[in-house]
């Protein structure tokens, strides 16, 4: 069994009398490309802020590398790296300077060589101010800073967000580069989709602070369903799939998103509900996200959603 390198209990944290975060339990295995996802407000900031001990919770707990996130030391923070949104580094440096300023931190774990290869990759020179770059490049600098040290951990906290499509592809790309170095464990936190689906082999779902699913992208991809009915009369009053989140009816057509439904389950409610015809509606991660995080017509919780 791998080793849990990220892991909360009961994590909460109020903001007034606003619960940002509510009994947040989660474990994240070493190796693990863990894709971070909710809708705006959902708590995924402040789940990192805690993990990271920049916050202090309300109730639970929770820790990185078996070390306290309150009490996380100089050791322990060497081995993460964090990337940031908006990637607030000093304007007035130059890379060169930054690169300076960062290397004391991490001691021996600094690779000179690879940092100068990120920056060769992504094309900049270590000449350039801060102030005088674009914001893709920034979040390239600040990810080749995040990198150098060859990190355990590295946390990012949506860092594509504002990029334009061929500089979020040169930057996943770099991110690929960490993954293939085995051992190395990432929680990519993003709005887009097919950024998380590009680089993750696991998903966290997070809904108003709590947590909705932890599971294998594979999984998610395969568990969460849309399927259309259409009737020669009317729609079904009752309607009683195996799996339902939610459905909607429109005219003599049923439209239903599904959860563990298998294509089996679906054929035989259609044959018992008299349907004249069914389809299964393909979906990608984004669409899957969207349904899943509707507001719901059901009460069940469903076993995989929290395992």
């Amino acid at each position: 069994m791998s080793e849990i390198v990220l892991e909360t209990k009961g994590l909460t944290k109020y903001f007034s009398k606003k619960a940002a975060l509510e009994s947040f339990d989660l474990k994240i295995p070493q190796g693990c490309i863990c894709g971070f996802i909710g809708r705006n407000g959902a708590g995924k900031t402040t789940a990192i802020k805690l993990l990271l001990g920049f916050l202090e919770p309300t109730a639970g707990s929770s820790s990185v590398l078996g070390c306290n996130s309150m009490s996380l030391t100089p050791d322990i923070r060497q081995r993460i790296g964090y990337v940031t949104e908006g990637h607030r580094l000093f304007r007035g440096m130059t890379i060169s300077q930054l690169e300076k300023f960062q290397k004391p931190f991490f001691e021996e774990k600094w690779d000179d060589k690879f940092f100068a290869e990120m920056i060769e990759y992504f094309d900049l020179s270590k000449k350039q101010k801060v102030k005088h770059l674009s914001n893709g490049q920034r979040a390239q600098v600040s990810l080749a800073l995040a990198l150098a040290p060859h990190p355990e951990i590295l946390v990012m906290d949506d860092p594509t967000l504002g990029l334009d499509p061929a500089i979020r592809r040169q930057f996943l790309q770099g991110i690929i580069r960490l993954i293939m170095q085995q051992g190395r464990t990432v929680l990519f936190s993003s709005h887009i989709l097919s950024d998380v689906e590009r680089v993750s082999n696991r998903v966290v779902v997070l809904d108003k602070g709590r947590l909705r699913a932890n599971c294998s992208i594979d999984k998610f991809r395969e568990s969460v369903k849309k399927a259309r009915f259409s009737f020669k009369g009317e729609v079904p009053a009752i309607i009683e799939i195996e799996g339902l989140m939610n459905y909607r009816i429109l005219g003599k057509e049923l439209e239903v998103v599904l959860v563990e439904t298998s294509n089996e389950k679906i054929k035989e409610w259609a044959n018992t509900a008299k349907a004249e015809n069914y389809e299964i509606i393909p979906m990608n991660l984004e669409d899957q996200f969207i349904e899943f995080t509707e507001p719901k017509r059901r009460d069940k919780q469903f076993q995989w959603e929290a395992n």
